[in-house]
């Protein structure tokens, strides 16, 4: 009798490696980003995952170009909220709220979505898109709870908007950083009033 064993053991590790090398872009509510781990947009152009500024020691969770050599960091998620050891972890939670967490689970940052309570059907995904926009939807609706480029921050890219939206009230400005080393929202931005004029 033959043993088959062997080719379904390496057919299973195959089919488990592929399923990882497609979710690339992509993690699930609850599915954590440690420091020191990233996902990178399907056609390899953005990366995002935990980075130092500079010669800051501090850890910053952030978008950059995936294919620059000299990281060119484009977004910042916790600026004014730096985690001080390589112990920080990003996730998403099941009703779509981000968070970056210490390792003492002590929360650094977090951002609430406007997902309405009642909305118990969420399948929500976190996907790092090749614009290099973060989203947060819900993949079974296929509506969009939230994304970066509603948050620009130093760097405008293809894609993102600049000015107020008067239905929402949502505004769209870039603020430059610190310095090199701090990404924190230093003094100089392109706020736009409602007449249009900076």
């Amino acid at each position: 009798m033959e043993d088959h064993s062997v080719p379904v053991l390496f057919f299973t590790a195959f089919i488990i490696l592929l399923s990882n090398c497609a979710a690339l872009d992509t993690i699930y509510a609850n599915q954590p980003i440690k420091d020191g781990e990233t996902i990178i947009s399907e056609g390899e152009m953005f990366e995002l995952g935990f980075f130092s500024p500079g010669k800051s020691m501090n850890r910053y969770l952030g978008i950059w170009y995936k294919k620059i050599s000299n990281r060119t960091v484009v977004w910042v998620a916790n600026r004014d909220s730096p985690v001080n050891d390589t112990s920080g972890m990003f996730k998403v939670s099941s009703n779509g709220n981000l968070q970056i967490l210490s390792g003492s689970n002590t929360l650094v940052w977090s951002f609430n979505s406007t997902v309405p309570r009642r909305s118990y059907n969420l399948v929500v995904v976190v996907q790092l898109l090749d614009t290099g926009n973060l989203v947060v939807w819900d993949s079974g609706s296929q509506n969009l709870i939230w994304q970066s480029f509603d948050y620009p921050g130093d760097t405008l890219l293809a894609g993102m908007k600049i000015g107020k939206d008067l239905v929402t009230g949502l505004e769209w400005f870039m603020t430059s950083w610190k310095s090199p080393d701090d990404p924190s929202i230093g003094v100089y931005h392109n706020r736009v009033d409602i007449n249009g004029y900076p």
